[in-house]
């Protein structure tokens, strides 16, 4: 009688088991998975911004390079070195040397591509690390002596980007955007660091900033984009200061 009830009970799940159909229990899953709440653009950048707030008060862009303070955010360091690779430039000029953590990460980025060499300035005389790569000047970056210096460094067919990462107020950015566009190569970029200064979304009573001098370069400009596609790690020191230069003045 037992073995009877057994096998009867076999059979049953066999049959269930013959009925059972993986693809419509992928198809439930599906369901289940297209119910969840779908974040909205507004609620995305709020959790983006409140992250890029913590970061910022904790102070994670303070790290080493090589043993050098370097203040920047690990995501832009990537991003820099997908720019260096993607347009190999010949020569970087940097205004804002600080330590001297970034021109010594370009060097090394130069020494991995092979060709390559940096200005970088301050108008404090600092001693930062030493490079055969690394060109220090020292003095104000739109000063007219900084800036025939500067083209010293220029020549026929060098391809050339431009880091701007020193004073932060807007008139002082704007000045060296109108200074130094001219000698970005085309292709290459002009990089405005702390955009995200000024609420934007860190620093909130900065006052008028790097953004700000953004927009308003951006609106007499047409030689150059925004490139948005080098804010893809979500978190960057440089909102809308990816700028590209798409054409040059002949």
């Amino acid at each position: 009688m037992h073995i009877n009830e057994n096998k009867e009970k076999m059979d049953e799940i066999i049959r269930r088991l013959k009925r059972f159909s993986f693809e419509k229990l992928f198809r439930m899953v599906r369901t289940i998975l297209s119910k969840e709440k779908k974040v909205s653009v507004r609620e995305r950048q709020g959790t983006i911004d409140n992250f890029h707030r913590l970061f910022f008060q904790d102070k994670c862009d303070r790290f080493k390079w090589f043993g050098v303070d370097i203040i920047k955010y690990p995501t832009d360091l990537i991003t820099y070195q997908e720019i260096i690779y993607e347009t190999k430039p010949d020569l970087i000029i940097e205004c804002g040397t600080n330590q001297g953590g970034s021109a010594l990460f370009f060097a090394h980025l130069f020494d991995l591509i092979g060709k390559g060499e940096i200005v970088t300035i301050d108008i404090y005389n600092k001693k930062g690390p030493r490079h055969n790569r690394i060109n220090y000047l020292n003095g104000k970056s739109t000063s007219r002596e900084i800036l025939e210096q500067v083209k010293g460094f220029l020549g026929k067919g060098k391809r050339v980007m431009v880091v701007l990462d020193s004073d932060h107020d807007k008139n002082n950015v704007l000045n060296e955007l109108k200074a130094y566009n001219k000698m970005v190569s085309e292709g290459c970029y002009l990089i405005v660091e702390d955009s995200n200064m000024n609420g934007h979304p860190v620093h909130k009573n900065f006052g008028a900033g790097p953004m700000e001098a953004i927009e308003e370069f951006m609106k007499n400009n047409n030689d150059f984009e925004i490139d948005k596609t080098r804010e893809r790690f979500l978190l960057t020191a440089n909102p809308r200061g990816f700028l590209k230069k798409i054409r040059s003045k002949h």
